[in-house]
C-alpha cells in the first residue's frame, strides 16, 4: 500500500495548522486556531513545539487534553518529535439565565429519594473542580435539609456589601446556603412560591463573581425546586445520585424523567456507597448489591459516571465537618476524582458534538 505520508521536507508551519484547526477545545467545542488557543508553534527540523491555552473550565481535562493533541498531531506528522505544553487560556463567562449568573457550567445535583449521600456527592463534585484548578460555586438549595454548611464546617454567615449577599468562601469554593440563616434545629415549612423565592434570592442577590462551575445541592424526590432551577437556569445539566438496590433505582428513575421533562440536560448517574472496604481486612462487601445504577443508566440511554465506596472514614469526616479530608485518602480518592472528571469529559464531548451557541445580548 503506497505511504502517502509527508517527509520532512514537506512539512510547513501551515500544515501543522491545518490539522490544529480539526482539534477542538474541550470547553467551547470549536477549533483552537479558531479561538487563539495555539501559542508558540516551534517547527525545527524533526522537532514539534506548541503550547495550548485551556480554560481553567477544562482543569480536570489538562493532561488527558494534552495527550489527545499531541495523538492527533501524531498521526499526521509521525516522523516529528511531538511537545505540547500547557498555558491559561482567559475566557470570560457568558452571562447566564434572566439574573446574569456567570457561571459558565451549571450542575444540578439531584436524587430520586434522600439518604443515599446527594449532598456529599454535591460536596465532593464541587471540591474535586476546585481542586483541578476550576472556579467553582456551591449553592445548597436543599431548603428543607441545608446539610452543607455541617458538611463543611462552617460557622460563618454571609456578609452584606453593596446590597449583595457575599458567599461564605469554604476552601476556595463559594458557598450560599439556608443553612446560614436558620438557627440550627429550626424548620423550615413554606410552600412551592415560597421556594421559588428563595431560589431567585440565592441566585439574584448573591455576588458569585464569575464561575467555571455552579454545583447545585438540589432537594430529593421530583418538587418546585427543580422546577424553578429549570426556568431560571435553563442551560442547567443534571446529575441523579443513587445507591444499587432496586428501591433507590426506581426512585432514581423518577428523577431522571422529571429532569428530561423540565429539559434539563441529564449528564449521567452515580452510584453512591457501591460497596464497603472493610478496614480490618479490605475485603470488599457489596451491603447494597452493585452495579444497579451502571445497569439502569445503560437502559435510560444516559451516561454512568462513576462509583463512590462507602467508608467509615468518609462518613466521620462528614460528621466532623471535614468532608474535604476525603481526598486526602488514597481508599477514596481515585473514585472521587474520577467521578469528576467524568463528568467535566461528558460535558466536554456534548459540546464538542454540538458545541452551543453564544448567548444574545438584548438591547434596550
Amino acid at each position: 500500500m503506497e505511504n502517502h505520508r509527508m517527509t520532512d521536507a514537506q512539512i510547513t508551519e501551515q500544515d501543522v495548522q491545518k490539522t490544529l484547526e480539526q482539534f477542538k477545545d474541550p470547553e467551547s467545542g470549536r477549533s483552537i486556531t479558531q479561538l487563539g488557543q495555539v501559542h508558540d508553534l516551534k517547527l525545527e527540523g524533526n522537532s514539534l513545539a506548541i503550547t495550548l491555552g485551556l480554560t481553567t473550565w477544562a482543569a480536570p481535562l489538562r493532561e488527558e487534553t494534552r495527550e489527545e493533541l499531541a495523538e492527533h498531531l501524531k498521526k499526521t506528522f509521525p516522523q516529528l518529535d511531538i511537545a505540547v505544553e500547557l498555558a491559561v487560556h482567559e475566557r470570560p463567562a457568558e452571562k447566564m439565565g434572566e439574573f446574569g449568573l456567570a457561571a459558565k457550567s451549571v450542575i444540578a445535583v439531584g436524587a430520586g429519594k434522600g439518604g443515599v449521600g446527594k449532598s456529599s456527592i454535591a460536596a465532593f463534585l464541587a471540591y474535586g473542580l476546585s481542586r483541578a484548578g476550576c472556579k467553582v460555586g456551591l449553592l445548597d438549595a436543599d431548603l428543607y435539609g441545608p446539610s452543607i454548611p455541617h458538611l463543611l464546617g462552617t460557622p460563618d454567615s454571609p456578609d452584606i456589601v453593596d446590597e449583595k449577599v457575599q458567599p461564605v468562601v469554604v476552601d476556595g469554593l463559594k458557598v450560599m446556603s439556608m443553612g446560614f440563616f436558620i438557627p440550627e434545629g429550626e424548620a423550615v415549612i413554606w410552600r412551592g412560591p415560597m421556594l421559588h423565592g428563595a431560589i431567585t434570592q440565592f441566585l439574584r442577590d448573591t455576588d458569585w463573581g464569575e464561575l467555571d462551575y455552579l454545583v447545585i445541592d438540589m432537594p430529593p424526590g421530583t418538587g418546585d425546586v427543580a422546577m424553578s432551577v429549570s426556568q431560571l437556569l435553563p442551560q442547567s445539566e443534571a446529575m441523579i445520585v443513587c445507591t444499587p438496590q432496586d428501591v433507590a433505582l426506581l426512585d432514581a428513575t423518577k428523577a431522571i424523567t422529571m429532569m428530561q421533562r423540565i429539559e434539563l440536560n441529564v449528564l449521567g448517574m452515580v452510584e453512591n456507597m457501591s460497596f464497603f472496604i472493610c478496614p480490618d481486612c479490605d475485603h470488599r462487601h457489596e451491603i447494597f448489591g452493585s452495579g444497579g445504577a451502571k445497569k439502569k443508566a445503560a437502559e435510560m440511554e444516559v451516561p454512568f459516571l462513576g462509583e463512590l465506596p462507602l467508608l467509615t472514614h468518609v462518613r466521620e469526616l462528614g460528621d466532623a465537618g471535614k468532608l474535604s479530608g476525603a481526598f486526602d485518602d488514597a481508599a477514596v480518592r481515585p473514585y472521587l476524582e474520577k467521578m469528576c472528571v467524568a463528568t467535566v469529559r461528558q460535558l466536554s464531548s456534548q459540546r464538542r458534538e454540538e458545541p452551543p451557541m453564544p448567548n444574545l445580548q438584548v438591547l434596550d
